[in-house]
């Protein structure tokens, strides 16, 4: 069945083709019979976790994000590789590396594409549940530079106020945690 707005491909360009993304330029064919492009990016999807403390902290990293050239706090969170299938796979190791935490539980709470106009990324959302700190977890990646912070839920609405907290998934996860922790 034809989608009433569908833009049917006429020719692809490759842009680049990296590690984590592909980018093509799409000669499209409109509803209306015209034509447009599309700069489109590929991403093999990402994860991030909310994890509370038995505190009732929940646990950020901040990190220097080259895009903002600012650094921010976000949710414990990392790309999924091209060679990867599970994103809760890719949800322990990124809690792992990232906190120094495993959970003995964890569920998906959440799936949505962050920023859909352009790319095709799925982020996948989990709770991490009854955390324990380990003493040797996986090594960070080589050219991340974390540092961990825990903050209170009225904290954490704070940092959203005033922008450093400012990306959608770790806006979502506090919102989620509000309205779940009644």
């Amino acid at each position: 069945m034809k989608e009433k707005f569908e833009e049917k491909t006429i020719k692809r360009e490759m842009i680049y083709n990296g590690k984590i993304i592909d980018v093509v330029v799409d000669d499209v064919l409109l509803p209306n019979g015209g034509t447009s492009k599309r700069e489109l990016v590929f991403h093999n999807g990402g994860v991030g976790i909310l994890a509370i403390t038995k505190e009732k902290k929940m646990i950020f990293v901040k990190q220097f994000r080259k895009v903002l050239e600012k650094s921010i706090l976000e949710i414990p969170a990392g790309k999924i590789e091209k060679d990867e299938t599970d994103p809760l796979k890719t949800a322990k190791r990124e809690l792992e590396e990232e906190t120094g935490y495993q959970c003995k539980k964890i569920e998906e709470i959440a799936r949505f594409v962050p920023s859909p106009g352009f790319c095709n990324e799925m982020l996948y959302m989990y709770e991490a549940k009854e955390l324990i700190k380990i003493d040797n977890p996986l090594p960070q990646d080589e050219d991340e530079f974390l540092e961990l912070i825990e903050l209170s839920l009225e904290e954490a609405k704070e940092k959203v106020a005033t922008g450093e907290i400012c990306d959608a998934k770790t806006m979502y996860a506090i919102l989620y945690w509000e309205l779940n922790s009644k």
